[in-house]
């Protein structure tokens, strides 16, 4: 991930780059980490369970550690690992994340303004659109949205939408 290699190069002189990610795909949910030298499972692993355990998804967290020449324990590594990624964490915020669906549909020019508002109120958008007899589109909505507006313009095009 670029972000875990920029960090690795801005803090080059670190003792140890410690991370955990969580993203979903078209094939799951991945997620990875690493203890960057650490005793096994007192960095990485701790950071891993604060995602998993607040239900987060397409996120990456990287803890930068300088050895002080304190030696914290396995325990305390991981308390230390785990409360700096808490703070960033609860510092950046979160937003929901919506899984998302393209759709092509065909629309005709007198409900075209409709659609658009519609597909605005539930924060879709066009990405394609072609303009014949009617307007061929292609729209990304929320997943949740899709069969809703499906049998809504279905209705309205008399069965025209695909």
């Amino acid at each position: 991930m670029q972000m875990l290699r920029t960090m690795a190069s801005q803090y080059s002189n670190a003792s140890h780059l410690a991370y955990a990610f969580r993203v979903k795909t078209a094939q799951g949910v991945i997620q990875r980490f690493s203890d960057a030298g650490e005793p096994s499972g007192t960095a990485g692993k701790p950071i891993l369970q604060l995602i998993e355990g607040r239900e987060l998804i397409n996120l990456a967290v990287g803890v930068i550690r300088y050895y002080g020449g304190i030696n914290l324990g396995t325990g305390g590594l991981a308390r230390a690992y785990a409360g700096t990624a808490k703070m960033a964490i609860d510092e950046a915020g979160s937003a929901e994340f919506i899984e998302m669906q393209n759709v092509q549909l065909h629309v005709s020019f007198k409900q075209w303004e409709m659609f658009k508002r519609a597909l605005e109120k539930i924060g879709g958008q066009i990405l394609q659109q072609h303009f014949a007899e009617g307007v061929d589109v292609v729209a990304q909505m929320p997943q949740a949205h899709v069969a809703e507006v499906l049998k809504r313009f279905a209705d309205i095009e008399s069965g025209r939408a695909e």
